[in-house]
């Protein structure tokens, strides 16, 4: 699995194309509440950008299209963990990411299989409301503790200067969303993170 450590959350093939360029090479598309239409333009729109520019595609909830369009990768939510065919991803060759936000959750992300597990949120995140506190570093290093070698996303309330906390407690990968489309010049921003994170590409299941 190839997985850089610079990790941005984006929700349109409009941010993919804008952004994706400038040299990312991880990128997840999450779009909620579309028609179906919209959402395959989306994703397969944001595939091109993607494969021209060497970059990862990870959908976000919707398997379906994501094996319909030739995605090779999809992240799902507890609930859409639960009502997903993961065989029929796995016949698909998609690799599968799974968010966790206490042991519970980890304890059903293990079960599944999963190519990488998401923990969140690490701070407090403007995203959206969340029904879990934040969750800090050190639980990152219990995390990483439960998946020996397999990858580690950390998520919620990241920026550049956090970036070494959430290293050094063994996080593979550091995801963000709003301080990259919230700032006043997204691109720089971006280039911003690149260059904290100096992106590499991951062997399988291993750790930052």
């Amino acid at each position: 699995m190839m997985l850089d450590r610079f990790y941005p959350i984006l929700d349109s093939a409009e941010w993919i194309a804008r952004l994706v360029p400038l040299g990312v090479r991880t990128v997840q598309l999450r779009m909620k509440d579309r028609p179906e239409a919209e959402l395959r333009d989306h994703i397969r729109a944001s595939l091109s950008i993607c494969r021209r520019h060497g970059c990862q595609l990870i959908v976000n909830d919707h398997w379906r299209l994501a094996i319909d369009e030739g995605c090779d990768f999809v992240h799902l939510g507890q609930e859409d963990l639960a009502a997903a065919d993961r065989g029929a991803i796995r016949r698909a060759g998609l690799k599968l990411g799974v968010s966790t936000h206490d042991p519970a959750e980890l304890d059903t992300a293990l079960a599944a299989g999963p190519d990488y597990v998401a923990l969140g949120p690490i701070w407090p995140t403007l995203l959206k409301k969340m029904k879990w506190a934040p969750q800090g570093v050190e639980r990152l290093s219990e995390w990483r503790r439960r998946l020996g070698t397999l990858a580690l996303v950390a998520i919620g309330g990241i920026t550049p200067d956090r970036l070494p906390a959430v290293f050094a407690h063994g996080a593979s990968a550091a995801a963000v969303v709003t301080d990259i489309v919230r700032a006043a010049d997204p691109e720089a921003r971006t280039r911003e993170w690149i260059a904290a994170t100096e992106p590499i590409s991951l062997p399988e299941g291993a750790p930052s």
